[in-house]
């Protein structure tokens, strides 16, 4: 049985997870362990090297970097039926979890993986959108962490403040994060006069399964809409760049109809001729 992820599917679960003040058990030392080490502490977890001290006072989290290769085996077997999620480095296939290549952007932060296939294109991938995204970006992240309390009391209805919140940020919009400078713009961009979310329909027309193939505004539609109205068979891999909350619903003239304050994106598949 193939453990590759059918069509549509992700291969990993992306989480972040919160370790500051927490003990994470690292077994090994050398080169293999002292980047996990330094992970382990950036985050501002407590390292730990002793199994049964891991075990007696509940730690999750484990890191294997033995050089000898039966040595992680072992540990990966044992740490797994004490109730300890694994990470051997350099073998996918002994891991619960991988570690991505980290962009910082305090406090936005994102991570690239490759499942444990290539950690050197991950880390190339890392070090272009390093010269995309400007340094600004964690001040940007932080300005609406503190407005926040106000956003949800100016627009509280969830769509409302994602219809207000898309059309800033996206691209050319006052807020662009690809440009400097734009979290020294929130506050008047909040104090100003934006309309609310309005009721609009959508229709893009899907020629192919492949989402390269997409339009520009296409794929912005897509990432955007509230609701999703499918009209014939709309491949997984195009369905997948669409907000996940999204509500989606088969396509009917009544559904098209329906009174809906959001904007509903309708996708309708066309055979190529």
């Amino acid at each position: 049985m193939s453990n590759r992820p059918a069509k549509g599917q992700i291969a990993s679960l992306p989480l972040f997870h919160q370790v500051r003040g927490q003990k994470v058990l690292l077994l090994g030392d050398g080169e293999a362990a002292e980047p996990k080490r330094r992970l382990i502490e950036r985050a501002g977890a407590i390292v730990i090297n002793e199994m049964s001290e891991a075990v007696d006072e509940g730690v999750r989290i484990a890191f294997v970097a033995h050089e000898d290769a039966k040595a992680c085996e072992a540990a990966a077997i044992n740490l797994r039926c004490a109730g300890l999620i694994v990470n051997v480095v350099d073998r996918p296939e002994l891991c619960d979890f991988t570690t991505p290549s980290i962009l910082d952007r305090d406090p936005l932060l994102i991570a690239i993986g490759t499942g444990g296939a290539s950690a050197g294109l991950a880390k190339h991938v890392r070090l272009r959108l390093e010269q995309i995204l400007p340094q600004s970006l964690g001040k940007l992240a932080s300005a609406f962490q503190k407005i926040r309390p106000q956003l949800r009391a100016k627009y509280p209805s969830g769509t409302d403040r994602r219809r207000v919140l898309d059309e800033a940020l996206a691209q050319g919009g006052a807020l662009d994060p690809l440009t400097q400078g734009a979290n020294k713009r929130v506050k008047a961009w909040f104090d100003g006069d934006k309309a609310g979310a309005s009721n609009s329909v959508e229709t893009v027309e899907i020629i192919s399964d492949d989402p390269e193939e997409l339009t520009l505004r296409a794929a912005r539609l897509l990432g955007t809409a509230d609701r999703l109205l499918l009209d014939g068979e709309i491949g997984a891999d195009i369905l997948a760049r669409a907000r996940a909350d999204a509500e989606r619903y088969a396509f009917s003239e009544a559904a098209r109809a329906a009174n809906y304050a959001g904007q509903t994106l309708i996708l309708r598949r066309i055979l190529p001729q």
